[in-house]
């Protein structure tokens, strides 16, 4: 099992960046995936990035080339750098392992998430 919990949310302006932060912990080395999703008021929740264990980033199109995901294995932290934000950003930013609990069997796990107000 693992526990994620968010950071680095808050209220920003128009055009400003942020720093999100996703520390594991518990039987990290069974991740092998980690997502950043965002869901905003009266919206569906959205995939933004993911990263593989072996480093591999993938992006949604609409935050491709304005956010970065990047993981720091030592620290079982993984980030979402976000620049150039909008009001429309503003959300609730989660993150979500994918878990190999088993040969046979994989199990998700989310943190609770941090806001992200962006004023303009």
């Amino acid at each position: 099992q693992v526990q994620l919990v968010e950071s680095g949310g808050g209220l920003v302006q128009a055009g400003e960046s942020l720093r999100l932060s996703c520390a594991a912990s518990g039987n990290v080395v069974n991740i092998y995936n980690t997502d950043w999703y965002r869901q905003a008021p009266g919206k569906e929740r959205e995939l933004l990035a993911a990263i593989t264990s072996g480093g591999t980033a993938s992006y949604a199109d609409s935050v491709k080339g304005r956010f970065t995901i990047s993981r720091d294995s030592a620290k079982s932290t993984v980030y979402l750098f976000m620049n150039n934000l909008t009001p429309e950003d503003t959300a609730v930013y989660s993150c979500h392992a994918d878990y190999r609990h088993s040969d046979t069997e994989i199990r998700n796990f989310w943190g609770k998430g941090t806001l992200v107000t962006v004023s303009s």
